[in-house]
């Protein structure tokens, strides 16, 4: 990098970017990050050509990313995370063909991902988590087969996860957490065989988890909770490689793999499993439901009790069948749990027996908590920090100078 400090920049030569000046062919990195840079990126940026790495991360920019930066066509790494960036990924960001490491991260992005983002087939790691994209994952996710970190986190992503995604047999880390995603995990996950951390939880995600989940044997993260999903955990989750999944408040019916610890199954809502005291399948606690339960009790191991334990004993018995009885002339009916006579209700997040757990400090479920420079929330555009203060003439958070005619300093002071 070539700069030089306290002198006019040479035009066509040098460019002036936040009073420095910059050589426009010898400047090819550029290193900023956290340095307490404000307002928008200048549109000059677009003038270092030569420009192979570019890091503006952790600052306050405000704006747009300007179409400009689409100039920097040697660009192999962008970096503007932690910032507060508005609007729409311009798309002259696909003439960045040299990319393979994008960073937007922690931004107030908007929008749907550009589908220039798919062409950039270098790209080893993308960044696009805690924005505010809407859209769905394209079919053309296929093409960046060379992608090692995906980063969708935290943003509004909808529709359903494509089956392109198994093309990208180099990631290691896929997040997609956090958004609004539905459909079924589809089995080509299962081509994913270097994955180390696969993270889909807090979607809407419906279905069984496919048997492909066994061949991730490089797993050290699985997490799959939060979601609706359904049916029985494959025996094959034994063959993954986290000894201990997250897979709670799901709809996972039992009975459960041995490998796989109360923790790691957590609340499941088993209201629509074939279990419970429900023995007649009919929705309703009755007589014939008597008949299947004493029934129960003289099969031995034809049923594991977990809804219809009464008493909490952990067996099926006479004390039970009085309690169901009970139950049957009090008129109970099933709590969101799937117990019969429950009381376990459903949280502010939706979640049956959550308690509010998944409800973050400033009041958000799924929350990512105060994560942000003034706690839960970033200090507004028209002020300058979390306080209340803006900026004076003379550009100091908080001060009453002015700018006079010999200078700059409080008002009457000249």
């Amino acid at each position: 990098m070539s700069v030089g400090w306290g002198q006019d920049c040479i035009e066509g030569v040098e460019v002036e970017l936040w009073g420095e000046c910059y050589n426009i062919e010898e400047t090819t990195e550029l290193y900023l990050n956290n340095s307490g840079l404000t307002g928008e990126i200048p549109l000059e940026i677009g003038n270092l050509t030569n420009l192979t790495y570019l890091y503006l991360g952790d600052n306050q920019f405000t704006g747009e990313i300007p179409i400009e930066i689409g100039n920097l066509t040697n660009l192999q790494y962008l970096s503007l995370f932690g910032n507060q960036l508005t609007g729409e990924i311009p798309s002259e960001i696909g003439y960045l063909t040299n990319l393979t490491v994008l960073g937007l991260q922690h931004n107030q992005l908007t929008g749907e991902i550009p589908p220039e983002i798919w062409e950039l087939t270098n790209l080893t790691g993308l960044y696009l988590l805690s924005n505010q994209f809407t859209g769905e994952i394209p079919v053309e996710i296929g093409n960046l087969t060379n992608l090692e970190y995906l980063y969708l986190k935290s943003n509004q992503l909808t529709g359903e996860i494509p089956s392109e995604l198994g093309n990208l047999t180099n990631l290691t880390r896929l997040d997609l957490s956090y958004n609004q995603l539905t459909g079924e995990i589809l089995s080509e996950i299962g081509n994913l065989t270097n994955l180390e951390n696969l993270t889909l939880s807090s979607n809407q995600l419906t279905g069984e988890i496919p048997s492909t989940i066994g061949n991730l044997t490089n797993l050290t993260g699985l997490f799959l909770s939060n979601n609706q999903l359904t049916g029985e955990i494959p025996p094959e989750i034994c063959d993954q490689g986290d000894s201990s999944p997250l897979l709670y408040n799901n709809q996972f019916c039992p009975p459960y793999p041995d490998c796989l610890t109360e923790d790691d199954i957590g609340y499941q809502n088993t209201i629509n499993c074939e279990i419970g005291c429900d023995f007649s399948g009919d929705g309703e606690i009755n007589i014939l439901d008597i008949v299947g339960m004493s029934n129960c009790i003289l099969t031995v191991g034809c049923f594991d009790g977990s809804q219809c334990d009464w008493n909490g004993d952990g067996e099926l018995n006479i004390l039970d069948i009085l309690s169901t009885i009970n139950c049957i002339l009090s008129g109970c009916e099933q709590d969101c749990a799937g117990y019969w006579g429950g009381d376990t209700g459903i949280d502010d997040c939706g979640v049956c027996g959550g308690g509010n757990a998944n409800m973050d400090e400033c009041g958000i479920c799924y929350g990512e908590g105060a994560i942000y420079e003034c706690g839960c929330s970033n200090i507004p555009p028209e002020l300058c920090d979390c306080d209340g203060n803006v900026l004076d003439e003379c550009g100091i958070c908080g001060g009453n100078g002015v700018i006079q005619e010999c200078g700059c300093g409080l008002e009457g002071e000249f």
